[in-house]
């Protein structure tokens, strides 16, 4: 079993999950329906992955066969840039519950916090960055409150079970608990050795907010689009103190870096097409890391970001991180 997070909205998420970022859409149906076989639960979607009619065919393969129910289940998804205006909000809700055929979702999220002008799902679905779907980026006038205010109707409609809120940074999330009346219930975050983001978390943790972590492995989900800093930088997962430390708890890489993160309280969404690796992830809780291998590990910290729109394209006005 699974350990499970008590979010401030009252549910139980799955501490490990499995993410859908990057997963193909040929193979996501399969992918999805054999990571429930192999125990998952939790699975983190968006639209912007542009994979969640086959995710979800694979949530109701499983459920057909009597593998799972639909309540065993936290179904995660997020609202991208170009939905912030308040008006859109629950039509794009409502669209992306259709292509995961699902009635509600336990966890719907604010993915970034950049508001981009509107474009029409009949026109580019998903819409990415740009409003040409080109190079154009243009702003929306949508302020992170009108956004909220819209997420908030979606517990009260029954639409998604708890809110949140991703890719947040604690200026805006000291602002946006001033006039929340329903609380994030979760930030998720890219979080890996490279980057701690220490006062991150302790924010999160005096406010009651759970955090998810995601790119767990650092730079092994980034070099394929040839960014220059996860091309130079020493891959974790061969990383020979991260491999000695697995040696002295007879466990690999991987399952040593998910570890540090769920030992100090995270949640994780690592993901695989393979299923011996699917059961591994999953599998990384039943050890413990002592305080000196925790503390080396955190040492890594370079305070290096890799998924900022500004290290996938020419973006002179999306400096969200700044």
């Amino acid at each position: 079993m699974v350990p499970a997070i008590k979010l401030n909205s009252g549910f139980d998420m799955p501490q490990v999950g499995f993410g859908l970022w990057k997963v193909d859409g040929s193979i996501a149906s399969d992918v999805v329906y054999n990571a429930i076989k192999a125990g998952y639960r939790l699975f983190d979607g968006a639209c912007d992955y542009g994979n969640e009619v086959e995710c979800g065919q694979g949530v109701a393969r499983a459920i057909k066969e009597g593998i799972v129910k639909r309540e065993e289940l936290f179904i995660v998804s997020k609202l991208w840039n170009t939905f912030h205006d308040g008006d859109r909000v629950e039509p794009i809700v409502r669209k992306q519950l259709a292509d995961w055929g699902v009635e509600y979702f336990d966890m719907y999220q604010c993915h970034f916090p950049i508001a981009l002008e509107y474009v029409d799902p009949s026109v580019r679905y998903p819409p990415g960055w740009h409003f040409d779907g080109k190079s154009e980026i243009r702003p929306s006038k949508a302020t992170i409150q009108e956004t909220w205010t819209a997420m908030e109707s979606l517990v009260e409609k029954g639409l998604s079970k708890s809110i949140g809120v991703s890719n947040f940074q604690a200026q805006l999330l000291y602002d946006l608990l001033r006039y929340a009346k329903v609380r994030p219930a979760t930030l998720q975050i890219e979080h890996h050795p490279y980057l701690v983001q220490q006062n991150l978390l302790n924010l999160a943790k005096a406010e009651g907010i759970a955090v998810t972590a995601y790119s767990s492995f650092g730079p092994a989900s980034f070099r394929e689009f040839n960014m220059e800093h996860a091309q130079k930088l020493q891959p974790l997962l061969e990383d020979p103190t991260i491999k000695a430390i697995g040696d002295k708890y007879n466990k690999d890489p991987a399952q040593v870096l998910l570890r540090w993160a769920t030992q100090r309280g995270l949640a994780i969404i690592p993901k695989s097409s393979r299923e011996a690796t699917m059961k591994s992830n999953l599998n990384s809780l039943d050890f413990d890391l002592s305080e000196e291998d925790i503390k080396t590990i955190s040492g890594f910290d370079r305070g290096i970001r890799f998924n900022q729109p500004t290290n996938y394209f020419s973006a002179e006005n999306l400096w969200i991180f700044g």
